[in-house]
This record gives C-alpha cells, sequence and structure tokens, in this order.
C-alpha cells in the first residue's frame, strides 16, 4: 500500500478515488509544525535557525500519520503547488523519516485524474529553495511581530501588534482615512443642454416628413470657449455660469464637425489570485477571506452526485495568467459551437509583473462543459456565484472583443438676430460637444458583462451645418469628492501594484488587521481605521520608517523571490534586515516615553484619590485614568456614551460591606456592582451558564466568562479541576444541553465576532454558515 498525503480531507476524498486501492490518501490538516506559540522559536545566536514543534492540536493527527506510515510501501506528499506547500511537505518529511531528496512529491494545478496520475508519473524531490523562502518569511515575520508587537505594549496599549505586511496595509488605509479628512471641495459648473433638430413644416405646407422626434433629443456639454476647451475648474461661479447661459439664450445652434470611430474593447484577461478577490468583491460582495474560503472549496472537490467529489477550480493561490493548451482547444471548440465562429479569439495572456512566481496556471474551470447551471444544484448560493465567475471569466478571455460605434458631435453656437450660418459667431464662441455609442457587435460581453457596459447612447443622423434646437439650456453645479475609502477589491490591487505581499497573503492580511481592532469593516463594506490604528502607525512611521515603507516591503518580497530561484541565501538576508533593526528598537525604547505618545496629562482630578486624571488610548479607544496607577484603577470612558442603563437590584450582599449589589452594564458586560460604589469598589462577575454540558469532563456545565484583557472565553465551571475552555461560544443543539460538532473534523462549531458559525479548528475547511 501507498500512502498518499494531502493538506485536506475533502481534497483526500476527491483524490481517493482516482486512485484505486494502490493507495491510501489520508490528510495532514494543513501545517503539522510550526515555532511555538510562547516563545520566539528562533536561535538569533546559531544563524537564526528555527526551532519548530507540533502544535498541541496537532499531535494527534500527527500520531495517526506515523502510524499509516509505517505499514506504507512509498510515501507522497501532494501538498499544494506554492511554498506554503512545498513547507508542509518538507515538515511531513521529517516527522515521517523520507528523505527529502527522494521521488517523494508531486504537484498538480487541478485535482482531475489526468492531473494526479500525470503527476506521479513526475514525481520529484522536495524543492529546498521553495521552502527556505517560505521559512525565510515566517523567520523575519516572527522577529518582526515577537519584538515589535511588545514594544507597542509598554508604549501604548497592551495587545496590539505589528506585521511587516500588516501594518504596510493599515498605514495604506489611515493615509487615505486622512486625506479624507483634510479634503476641502472645491466648487465648479458645467452647461448642458438637451439638442434636437428643429420641427419643420406640416407636410400639407411644404414640409417633409422627417420631421423632429422626441427620441432623437440629445444631450451635449459646453466643450470650449472662444476655442479653448474648457478646463474642470474654468466656469468657477454660478455667477459665472448665468452669464454664460444669459449670452448663450441669444443663439443659435449648429452642427460644426462630425467625428464617427469604430472602438474595439477587450476581453478581461484570465483570474489571478488577486482578480478573482477584486472581481468577487466587486460583483458578488464578498470579503477577500470569503473569496478564498470558496474558492478552495471548489478547487479541493464538491460533491456531484453520482459522479462523486470532483474539482471545479483549477488552484486558486496564483499570479499567472497563463492558460493551458489544452484549456485553449477546448474553450475554443465550445465557443464556437456555443456563441458562433466569430466569437472566438484564441489568446495568450503575460503576466505584467516581473515578479510572477510560480509556473502557475490562472485560475479557471477545470472542466468547461461543466457548466455554472450543469452543477448548481450540487452548490450552495455562493460556491455557485463564485464558480460561474471563474467559469464566465476564463471563457470570456478567449472570446472576440466587443465592437462599438461612437460619434462625437462638435456643436457651436450662433447669434440669432440678422446673422445667418455663413456669418460670423457671436463674440464670444461656445462649443457644446455631445458623444454617442452604440453596440455593433458583443463579443465576449454577451457572455462576461461589465459595468462599462451601458446602454446605446444614441445620436441622430446629423449632417455638418445642420441647424439644432436647444432646449433645457442649464448650469449644473458640482463639488470634487474626497477618495473614497478602501475597500477589499482596490486595497488589494493596491498591494499587488506596490509589489507586497503575495497572492497567499492578501486575504489573510485584511482579516488580521480586521480582527486585530485596527480596522472596522463598514456597512457598505469599506475599510476605515479605529483611533488605534492611527496613533499606532504614526509611531511607527515615525520610529520605524523601514517597517512601514512600501518600497522597502516590495524589496523584501522580491529578495523572497530570489531565495526561491536559488539566486540567494536566506541567513544572511535576514540578518541584513534583523540587526539594524534589533539596534533601532533598543534605541527607540530608551527614547520613546509612553507619556509623550499614549499619555496626556488633564485638569480632571481621580474621583476616588484626587490625583490627576490622564488621557490614554486603547485598543477600544480614548479614556482617562488615574495618575497614581497602580494604585488607584479608576478610570473613565471616553468613547461616545451607550445609553445609560439604570443599576438593575439583586438579592446578593457586598462581601465587604454588606450593601446591596447591583447588577450595572460595563464596557465588557454586565457585573454586580456595591450599591455605595465608589465609596466601597467591590465588584463580582456575573456567571452566565449557556445551557451546554463540557465535553471534556462529561461533568460540569460551559460558562461565559472574561480574561484580565477583558476577552470573552468559555470554560468549565470546575476549573481547574476541568481546563476546557474555547475563544469563541460553541453552538448549542437545539432541546439539548450538547454543542454542535463539524461532521469533518470534529471540533467545535463557534460563532465568530459576526455571529457566523464556523469551525474551531482552524485548518478545517469548514464551510463558514454566515449570520442572516
Amino acid at each position: 500500500m501507498n500512502l498518499l498525503i494531502v493538506e485536506s480531507p475533502t481534497k483526500a476524498k476527491t483524490i481517493s478515488k482516482f486512485l484505486g486501492k494502490d493507495f491510501e490518501v489520508v490528510a495532514s490538516m494543513g501545517h503539522v509544525r510550526d515555532l511555538p506559540e510562547n516563545t520566539i522559536g528562533i536561535d538569533i545566536v546559531k544563524n537564526y535557525t528555527p526551532y519548530y514543534v507540533v502544535p498541541q492540536q496537532h499531535q494527534a493527527t500527527v500520531t495517526k500519520l506515523k502510524e499509516v506510515a509505517r505499514k506504507a510501501k512509498k510515501i507522497i506528499f501532494a501538498t499544494d503547488q506554492d511554498r506554503e506547500g512545498e513547507a508542509i511537505a518538507w515538515h511531513l518529511a521529517y516527522l515521517l523519516n523520507v528523505d527529502p531528496e527522494s521521488k517523494c512529491r508531486i504537484v498538480f494545478h487541478e485535482i482531475t485524474e489526468s492531473a494526479v496520475k500525470e503527476a506521479l508519473d513526475e514525481a520529484r524531490g522536495i524543492n529546498l529553495d521553495l521552502v527556505d523562502a517560505q521559512q525565510a518569511r515566517r523567520i523575519l515575520d516572527r522577529l518582526v511581530g515577537y519584538q515589535l508587537s511588545p514594544f507597542l505594549w509598554r508604549k501604548v496599549s497592551r495587545g496590539l501588534s505589528a506585521g511587516r505586511v500588516q501594518s504596510v496595509a493599515v498605514r495604506l488605509i489611515v493615509e487615505r482615512e486622512r486625506e479624507i479628512q483634510n479634503f476641502k471641495p472645491e466648487e465648479y459648473w458645467t452647461i448642458e443642454a438637451k439638442f434636437n433638430k428643429p420641427p419643420h413644416l406640416p407636410e400639407k405646407w411644404g414640409g417633409k416628413k422627417d420631421s423632429a422626434k422626441k427620441e432623437d433629443a440629445f444631450a451635449g456639454k459646453l466643450h470650449k470657449i472662444n476655442d479653448k476647451i474648457l478646463g474642470k475648474f474654468d466656469i468657477k461661479t454660478g455667477k459665472d455660469a448665468k452669464k454664460i447661459i444669459a449670452e448663450l439664450k441669444n443663439a443659435s445652434y449648429f452642427v460644426k464637425n462630425i467625428e464617427k470611430k469604430k472602438v474595439s474593447r477587450q476581453p478581461p484577461s484570465p483570474l489571478t489570485t488577486s482578480l478573482l478577490q477584486q472581481e468577487a468583491n466587486k460583483k458578488l460582495g464578498f470579503s477577500s477571506k470569503q473569496t478564498m474560503v470558496l474558492a478552495q472549496q471548489l478547487y479541493e472537490g464538491v460533491n456531484l452526485g453520482e459522479k462523486g467529489s470532483v474539482g471545479l477550480i483549477t488552484y486558486m493561490r496564483t499570479d499567472s495568467v497563463n492558460l493551458s493548451e489544452k484549456f485553449l482547444n477546448e474553450a475554443e471548440k465550445y465557443i464556437k459551437k456555443e456563441f458562433g465562429e466569430n466569437y472566438s479569439e484564441k489568446k495568450v495572456y503575460k503576466a505584467k509583473s516581473r515578479l510572477s512566481q510560480e509556473a502557475h496556471e490562472a485560475i479557471r474551470p477545470t472542466d468547461i462543459s461543466k457548466t455554472s447551471d450543469d452543477v448548481k444544484k450540487y452548490l450552495n448560493d455562493n460556491q455557485y456565484k463564485l464558480y460561474k465567475l471563474v467559469w464566465s471569466r476564463a471563457l470570456a478571455s478567449q472570446m472576440a472583443a466587443a465592437q462599438f460605434d461612437t460619434v462625437a458631435v462638435d456643436i457651436e453656437s450662433r447669434l440669432l438676430e440678422g446673422r445667418t450660418p455663413e456669418r460670423s459667431a457671436i463674440p464670444t464662441r461656445y462649443e457644446f460637444r455631445a458623444a454617442g455609442s452604440s453596440l455593433a457587435f458583443d463579443g465576449f460581453l454577451k457572455l462576461y458583462p461589465d459595468a462599462q457596459n451601458e446602454k446605446d447612447k444614441n445620436i441622430p443622423q446629423l449632417a455638418e451645418g445642420e441647424e439644432l434646437k436647444a432646449k433645457n439650456l442649464k448650469e449644473i453645479q458640482h463639488f470634487t469628492e474626497p477618495p473614497a475609502r478602501y475597500s477589499d477589491a482596490t486595497l488589494v490591487k493596491t498591494l499587488e501594484e506596490y509589489g507586497i505581499g503575495r497572492p497567499s497573503t492578501y486575504a489573510p492580511t485584511i482579516s488580521t488587521i480586521i480582527d486585530r481592532g485596527y480596522i472596522n469593516r463598514l456597512k457598505d463594506k469599506k475599510l476605515a481605521p479605529n483611533e488605534i490604528a492611527m496613533l499606532v502607525n504614526d509611531l511607527l512611521v515615525n520610529h520605524f520608517p523601514n517597517i512601514v515603507d512600501y518600497n522597502f516591503t516590495a524589496k523584501m518580497e522580491e529578495e523572497f523571490d530570489e531565495i526561491a530561484n536559488n539566486k540567494k541565501e536566506w541567513a544572511p538576508m535576514i540578518d541584513e534586515f534583523y540587526k539594524p533593526f534589533k539596534a533601532l528598537l533598543n534605541q527607540k525604547e530608551k527614547e520613546i516615553s509612553k507619556r509623550d505618545i499614549a499619555e496626556k496629562v488633564t485638569e480632571e482630578k481621580c474621583a476616588k484619590c484626587g490625583s490627576a486624571m490622564l488621557e490614554k488610548i486603547g485598543r477600544f479607544g480614548k479614556f482617562l485614568a488615574c495618575s497614581a496607577f497602580p494604585k488607584c484603577k479608576y478610570t473613565i470612558n471616553l468613547e461616545p456614551k451607550k445609553p445609560e442603563v439604570e443599576p438593575i437590584p439583586t438579592n446578593e450582599i457586598c462581601e465587604k460591606c454588606n450593601s446591596p449589589l447591583f447588577q450595572v452594564q460595563g464596557r465588557f458586560g454586565a457585573y454586580l456592582r456595591c450599591g455605595k460604589y465608589p465609596e466601597c469598589d467591590f465588584t463580582k462577575k456575573i456567571i452566565k451558564a449557556i445551557g451546554i454540558k463540557c465535553p471534556q469532563c462529561k461533568e460540569g456545565d460551559l460558562i461565559e466568562k472574561r480574561s484580565r484583557k477583558g476577552t470573552k472565553f468559555w470554560c468549565c465551571n470546575r476549573y481547574p479541576n476541568c481546563k476546557y475552555a474555547l475563544w469563541n461560544e460553541p453552538v448549542k443543539k437545539q432541546n439539548s444541553d450538547e454543542m454542535v460538532v463539524c461532521e469533518k473534523c470534529g471540533s467545535p462549531l463557534v460563532y465568530d465576532r459576526r455571529g457566523n458559525i464556523k469551525c474551531y479548528n482552524k485548518e478545517c475547511d469548514f464551510e463558514l454558515i454566515e449570520a442572516d
């Protein structure tokens, strides 16, 4: 029996049906070794040697893998084909005593029978250059995070974090917010009119049949004054606009020039990871993380009834726009059959980025004959939407360009009184421009319409010198608008343009800065910074400029690419960064005072001890704190107050002074407080049972509690005899005292911060269930 190891159970299930009885396919559940959580795990003196451990949640998996491996004739690692996948294979080889240079590694871009079997025929050793590139990134990020984050705790507030890529992303969002805050709108005006052919005499009086129709009216905009093209701010005030309107009311209008063109709009390129996230955000409203979770499911396999688990799309972490010759031929054949010969136009795309890494394909369907409608009944709504996007985009990239007929008409004004078209125009010469377009051939738009695919803007048949009649001549006031906040799509696009991060890092970066409390996702799904983000960003920009410098961070990405291509050693690269960084960190530790950055003395006096109150800022915003801390812990929240709730009397008695306890609402929820507060500062937590029996000891009940930092967690009420705990609220079975567990891995299903249901095991591919 041969053993083939992949990352996830779904991927294992899909591949199993291809290989028959000769192979056992098992899942590693993601990374099996990593740096330890509680220590830095890097020996800086010994050339930055990392010390890896098997995380507790993976120890059972590793034990099982070792048991299966002992019985296997051959062990093959079929983890993902990027650097992360190569590193997982390397860690597995170490744990299972497999020679990494032996033919133990296979890669494939799609999970199809032909791709997997072809990969087995081309097995190779583990690419240690890719492993080194991944390891260098991991070590560098650990060095920055584990040394800079505690610095922020000491100088700003506990619980803060900094990272090599996340801090740059925060900087982009902070700087955009400040652009918006500092923006001063500028007023400007435009002049517009509706034009039409003037009505002719009735036919019985000698007029023509083709009199002007209402639907022939078209809009024009003032374009030139005295042959000079108008700039945006040339008409600055309403007074200036009204003066022009007054002059134009005494004018007639004639067609000066007509310019007709045929314009082609080329189809979009195939999808890279970045483009997939951008398109899914713009067209479907998906976050980057949501998009990647769904794409992973479509890649690893979806149950298609009698056909079993089928991988529907190719690998979703790629910066390549290349498509296989096989797919190009299949697409050409499909387009000609379904749309017609004139809709097919075979194209080969090349990546714009010189940093495009690993020779992957673009994201495409594995089988073009499986249309989105064919598989719709097997997919949930979001899977269907994303598959339809991938299928349509890949096919559209091989279709003909759309063709538009465009026309631009210049319309000049002339005096009415005593003038003829041949005589000179009024002293000030005004010229309008009208533009129209109509779709002559839809091409790729037939399958993949976009926001630019607007309704036709028709302009009637006109002739140069022909007189027109102007209606609804009006001045329109405008104000410039501030730049828009970043969305997931525009932030990913900007990170990619700067060369910051890679396909595998965009979604985790955005999730991290939201989860860490730096960034809020607003109701319109735009990204806005919290006040703490601005403070931390300013600190890093002023004192650690390289950490948040766009070009410096992009340069680091280039160096990781050089390591992956065997052009650079990873340890010297780390050393070149770390030594000056550590020296600067030591220097700033001495120079920077928390009081200078995050504290300000106020005129307020402490209500408990009379000491001066300090204005501080923490993860949850501004607050006042007694300067006598830690002797006095009195604080006042300065964030916008929620409606005050009257203290609720209880039957409990204060353990310090025997006064009644009242239930009051604090920042972290309800608690009990002495009725003589602030004279008596006794408080007591409210034990909140959630109706679930402890799954570990089977005796205790799970209760909701808060850590010293104020973070909620759920644990057994028999602590310390039972130490079972979760950082997310578990989902309770209806009419039961048990929690719901994941059908894929057996871990608890829990609620995230937004009320969505997810698997507590981060490595599990359980599909997020979004809150209504």
